[in-house]
């Protein structure tokens, strides 16, 4: 009898964990109050036991599939045509209902801090809170991760917009949604995948970056910054550190004087989220099959110092995302970064490598096709790297969208794009795309354009517009061979189109840059 009562509780237990094992399971992005992409099937995947008969049901369209031996299942459904909102049932053994589901546009945001900045940073926001009261609009926030491999799943959770919610929402992703929802009538789903101070080789995967050549470098020497760390000698270090820090803490303590700064352990560069891939890793591939429309991307300070590696790296991570969502060339649209300065408080810096940034995305806007660029030299602040007009951000970005992904086509939705240059004796006429309307957005002269002849000497130079194009000049060179515009980090420019939309930084000449060779 004894022994009975031993071994039943085992039993009980091995059953539990039987069913456990054989429960339908989730990921995070398939949960209450989702949007799924229209016009095209929703991937939806899973865990259940292995062999397991997985079937999926969402407004009349039905979808089967089968659990491998691994206990993992995807499939593709169909969607009804109707905006919804729909109930998910998925059912094997046991059965999920996934609540309040819509059906309409979805996009990811994702970049450095300027993407993950809140509603609520942003500038005269007090107005946009109160009427935040669009239920159609959901944002999913992915949870910070770092991971060496690519991991199945996040953590996160859908949030309806209102008043009450909105404040933690990506603004330029909200404001962006919200141009989006007010054009089309349409539910709008945000996936927020964000991480302030992070770069772009962090946001592409390791097969990627290694595909890259010119790339090697820079990979190898991450990888060696993390094979030349020894855990062993940090942990001792740490320690030692750590008990210096107690006497010193309990000295303060008895003198009445603030206690000193605790030590932190130092970690190999391999861990954090800077590393080649972590976030491709961790945030991204989580997501690769769950559909969207596109993505808008707001990333860049970063990899100033990078500039000219920024032209390869940039475009290598949105074909990496495109392969991999495997959705065809989506839409994919980013900032332009704001003016800020870098280097403000060395006045012997060179203040080239932000506009070679611009230039490195200006770049990618021009060879990768389905892209969009929403330029921001006149809304920045060089004091602040964090411009808090996300409102104009958000729209700017919704142009472009509405205009090449949505078929609206009376929209300007782009300032001047530099198209090419002719010298005309001792001037050089400037013609550009979207250039209807040129003019100064203040009525005062066009500002921050420079000429040089040969010697490569730039100066101040006079821009007038005549004829749909910019003639620019200066008395100081008789023989132009080059003009430039707002190439300097703290360039806050006044040219724009009819639109009011600014004219993005450029120049005509292929002069060695100062970040090449920056690995």
């Amino acid at each position: 009898m004894k022994a009975t009562s031993r071994i039943l509780p085992l039993l009980l237990m091995a059953s539990s964990v039987g069913t456990a094992l054989a429960e339908i399971r989730l990921p995070a992005v398939i949960s209450d109050h989702m949007v799924l992409q229209a016009g095209k099937p929703a991937g939806v995947w899973g865990w259940a036991d292995a062999g397991e008969k997985v079937n999926v049901e969402l407004g009349g369209k039905t979808a089967q599939t089968t659990a491998g031996s691994d206990g993992k299942w995807a499939l593709k459904l169909e969607l009804p045509t109707g905006e919804g909102p729909y109930e998910m049932v998925v059912a094997g053994a046991n059965t999920v209902k996934v609540q309040d589901v819509l059906v309409g546009e979805v996009w990811v945001c994702s970049g450095q801090s300027n993407m993950e900045w809140r509603v609520a940073q942003s500038e005269r926001v007090q107005g946009d809170v109160a009427a935040a009261q669009f239920p159609k609009i959901r944002h999913f926030t992915v949870e910070k991760a770092v991971a060496a491999t690519p991991q199945e799943d996040v953590k996160g959770k859908w949030v309806v917009c209102a008043p009450e919610t909105v404040s933690g929402f990506t603004a330029v992703g909200y404001f962006f949604g919200l141009e989006l929802h007010r054009n089309l009538k349409a539910p709008v789903g945000l996936v927020s995948t964000n991480w302030g101070g992070t770069v772009a080789e962090a946001w592409t995967s390791r097969k990627a970056l290694d595909a890259q050549p010119s790339l090697k470098a820079m990979v190898e020497r991450y990888d060696g910054q993390a094979a030349g760390f020894d855990e062993a000698k940090a942990q001792e270090a740490f320690k030692k550190a750590e008990a210096a820090w107690k006497e010193q803490a309990e000295k303060a303590k008895a003198e009445g004087k603030p206690e000193p700064r605790r030590p932190q352990l130092a970690r190999s560069v391999a861990s954090g989220p800077n590393f080649p891939a972590n976030l491709y890793n961790g945030m991204v591939a989580p997501l690769l099959r769950f559909s969207i429309r596109g993505a808008i991307w707001y990333q860049g300070e970063s990899n100033v110092s990078r500039a000219v590696q920024y032209r390869t790296l940039f475009p290598a991570m949105i074909s990496n995302w495109r392969a991999d969502f495997g959705q065809g060339d989506f839409p994919f649209h980013f900032v332009q970064l704001a003016p800020f300065g870098y280097n403000r408080n060395n006045p012997n810096a060179d203040k080239r490598p932000c506009a070679e940034l611009w230039e490195a995305q200006l770049m990618t806007l021009r060879s990768v096709p389905n892209t969009g660029m929403a330029v921001t030299t006149d809304i920045g602040n060089v004091q602040d790297i964090h411009p808090k007009n996300k409102q104009e951000v958000g729209r700017r970005l919704a142009l472009w969208s509405l205009a090449q992904d949505y078929g609206r086509k009376d929209l300007v939705y782009s300032g001047p794009l530099y198209k090419a240059v002719k010298v005309e004796g001792s001037k050089m006429r400037v013609s550009f795309d979207h250039a209807k309307g040129l003019k100064a957005r203040d009525g005062q002269a066009l500002s921050h354009f420079t000429i040089s002849g040969a010697d490569q000497n730039f100066v101040p130079a006079e821009a007038r517009v005549e004829g749909g194009s910019l003639v620019v000049s200066s008395s100081a060179v008789a023989a132009p061979v080059a003009v430039r515009f707002a190439w300097s980090e703290d360039s806050e420019p006044n040219f724009v189109n009819e639109a009011g939309l600014p004219a993005s930084p450029f120049r005509t000449d292929d002069f060695p840059a100062a970040t090449l060779g920056k690995e």
